[in-house]
């Protein structure tokens, strides 16, 4: 009895210290500096059997690997100045309007986040705001906001959009398009939620008309000027999102499709020298990748020790409405306790036997759930850094307020529209 104990204590304590290092990331250290560490010994102390450990590497080894030419692929996008090129239109299509401009962040935000994750609109997508609402003169709050948002609660669309996805669509059993089917009403349900609390919340941010010549003018240029669509960049993501449906409809990883649309991007880069080896490298994040493989092991570990016997008592059975909206509020929860990455690795397993409607609704709580405070997702902690790095102050008031808006509404209505669907297309 006391060894168990011991075992329960020590992988919590590993989960706790692995999270904390995350968030604060003392001496600027990556995550996996600590995580490989809490992983090495709870794997040696005899926390999880090492056959766990290759489970668990065997069932993250290829969402890693997905995750890596997504990546790679976002990153040279923007090389190729899709990004940019994204917020000249913005700007353009704002007409010195702060209430066009939010529009625009928002439609733009969701498509990118849907398309590429979170990722690209967080480290990506952001700064590009921040360029466009200081060119136009508007106030950067609301669109700031409006991406920090739009990377947790537009990432439900596709398998790709974000890591939990990707981590719960290997349980589901679902291909890839009807996964896309599944969420594009609640994706879309929550998105307008999303909108219309905004363009409340923030009014008085968005009264002012900033002048359209204010906002045609790129960096300094005239308004006659129109930038230049990058044609190869946008082909080859197109390319790649059929790839991945063409992919999983032939019972193929996905992956093989994210590693295709990267590679076509990077020999194009190598030989025109827009880039090299070494930026391509970096632009994986690999120690972003081993902290993942780290704290799945972490998870697995404390899931073994007791937490898994606890979940289960409290995940409710089925997918009736009242069990979905269940399944989405513990996931929501947790995932504001402990990290929505360690939440679906947690409870994903556990609805599996459910059917791939409580999956997804652990997906709804997971990725809707993080806005509520900063510590829900990594993209949040992430995008508030960037916030800083442009001299943008978060009131944590404010998010907070913004968030308790939000969050509920939104991830109520999500669920019931998850409910619609499942009835109308079927699981």
């Amino acid at each position: 009895m006391i060894g168990i104990m011991l075992m329960e204590a020590l992988a919590a304590v590993a989960l706790v210290v692995v999270l904390v290092c995350a968030v604060v990331r003392p001496f600027r250290w990556p995550e996996a500096a600590f995580a490989l560490p809490a992983a090495g010994v709870v794997i040696v102390a005899g926390a999880i059997p090492l056959e766990h450990v290759r489970d668990e590497a065997a069932r993250l080894g290829p969402v890693v690997g997905f995750l890596a030419a997504v990546l790679v692929l976002a990153r040279l996008c923007d090389d190729e100045g899709l990004f940019h090129a994204c917020g000249t239109r913005m700007a353009r299509w704002a007409a010195g309007s702060p209430h066009r401009l939010l529009g625009a962040v928002f439609a733009l935000a969701s498509v990118i986040t849907a398309a590429l994750s979170l990722d690209a609109t967080v480290v990506l997508l952001t700064p590009v705001v921040f360029a466009t609402a200081a060119r136009m003169g508007a106030r950067p709050t609301p669109h700031v906001y409006a991406a920090g948002h739009l990377s947790n609660t537009a990432s439900l669309l596709l398998p790709v959009s974000n890591l939990t996805n990707l981590l719960a669509f290997t349980v589901t059993g679902l291909t890839f398009t009807r996964f896309a089917l599944l969420m594009l009403l609640p994706w879309l349900v929550a998105i307008a939620v999303e909108y219309g609390v905004f363009r409340r919340f923030f009014a008085a941010d968005l009264t002012t008309d900033l002048g359209a010549a204010t906002a045609l003018t790129d960096s300094g240029g005239t308004p006659e000027e129109r930038p230049e669509t990058p044609l190869f960049a946008l082909v080859t993501v197109a390319a790649t999102l059929a790839g991945f449906a063409v992919a999983s409809a032939f019972g193929a990883d996905p992956a093989w499709a994210a590693a295709a649309g990267a590679t076509v991007m990077a020999v194009r880069a190598l030989a025109r020298r827009h880039t090299t080896p070494a930026r391509i490298v970096r632009s994986a994040q690999l120690p972003f990748l081993a902290f993942v493989l780290a704290l799945g092991i972490v998870v697995r570990a404390v899931i073994d020790n007791g937490l898994g016997d606890g979940l289960g008592h409290v995940l409710p059975d089925g997918t009736s409405l009242p069990a979905l909206l269940g399944t989405a509020v513990v996931a929501a929860l947790l995932a504001n306790l402990i990290n929505n990455l360690p939440a679906v690795l947690a409870l994903a397993p556990l609805a599996a036997p459910s059917g791939p409607g409580a999956v997804l609704a652990v997906l709804l709580g997971v990725n809707i759930g993080p806005n509520l405070t900063y510590t829900g997702s990594l993209a949040t902690l992430l995008w508030r850094r960037i916030a800083h790095q442009h001299d943008h102050e978060i009131d944590l008031k404010e998010f907070t307020r913004l968030g308790l808006l939000t969050t509920p509404a939104a991830l109520a209505l999500s669920t019931l529209a998850l409910w619609v669907s499942l009835r109308a297309v079927g699981p």
